[in-house]
């Protein structure tokens, strides 16, 4: 679950902003919570470090602005994920000196808040997408970053979580890859088994061997290829980390 705060005198915005996130969460498969202060020395008494995944902060207040509340957040947390709100680029030196992911200006569309989320989603812990299996008769929500892999057995799919519990499935390999979308952790590395990259701990002897100790074969004719891809999937990660966290800083919105 992302928790998710607006700070925005302006009651309005706070509730768009809601609106956009929670459609955005539905659309997504990402679960959302959201809180919305209209006032910036209300929000500082609620807030703890760890407390929200990410906070919106309007700049322009009545009371204490956004910059200098800002400020005073990022003494209690320097992880927290800060956007800035605003109708003028004036302080956005002293805007960036927060550390502040991204800046928007207000009016702001869905799509641009959109864009944001899924640029924090790529650096965020990941506990916040999903899907669903319908597994012994129910239909259970399952983190994406959960799932260590699928494998088919006969007219069952079993998918292994993290955790060392499985889940049964009748439905078929290329269903549930359908429903993960273009997720480049889940990687298919033989006739039905996709494992995430997340969790492989190395390969040997024509086998993936997996963190808890499970070995699958892999595809013989394409072990090399196989490997690559996961060690590019790693490296990428890195990559991608460190651009959103630290070059997105002297970014200009266009």
């Amino acid at each position: 679950m992302v928790r998710l705060a607006f700070v925005d005198d302006e009651k309005e915005y706070t509730m768009e902003m809601e609106r956009i996130c929670r459609e955005f969460g539905v659309e997504n498969h990402c679960g959302i919570e959201t809180f919305s202060f209209t006032d910036a020395a209300v929000f500082l008494d609620a807030f703890r470090e760890g407390g929200f995944d990410m906070v919106f902060m309007d700049i322009y207040m009545d009371g204490m602005d956004g910059v200098s509340a800002a400020a005073r957040m990022r003494e209690r947390d320097k992880n927290c994920l800060l956007v800035f709100l605003t109708s003028s680029a004036e302080f956005m030196p002293e805007a960036f000196s927060c550390h502040a992911f991204e800046y928007v200006t207000k009016p702001f569309s869905g799509e641009r808040i959109a864009a944001v989320l899924r640029d924090a989603l790529k650096v965020l812990p990941d506990t916040a997408r999903y899907i669903e299996i319908q597994s012994d008769r129910k239909t259970v929500p399952v983190l994406l970053g959960s799932i260590a892999y699928a494998v088919t057995d006969a007219h069952y799919l079993e998918i292994g979580m993290t955790d060392g519990s499985t889940l049964r499935s009748r439905m078929t390999l290329a269903a549930l890859l359908a429903q993960i979308g273009e997720d480049a952790r889940f990687i298919t590395i033989n006739k039905g088994i996709v494992v995430n990259a997340d969790y492989i701990l190395t390969f040997e002897d024509n086998c993936c061997i997996m963190e808890n100790g499970i070995q699958f074969p892999v595809r013989v004719r394409d072990f090399l290829k196989i490997e690559q891809t996961v060690r590019k999937y790693h490296f990428m990660k890195i990559r991608e980390r460190q651009s959103l966290s630290a070059g997105r800083h002297g970014k200009k919105e266009g």
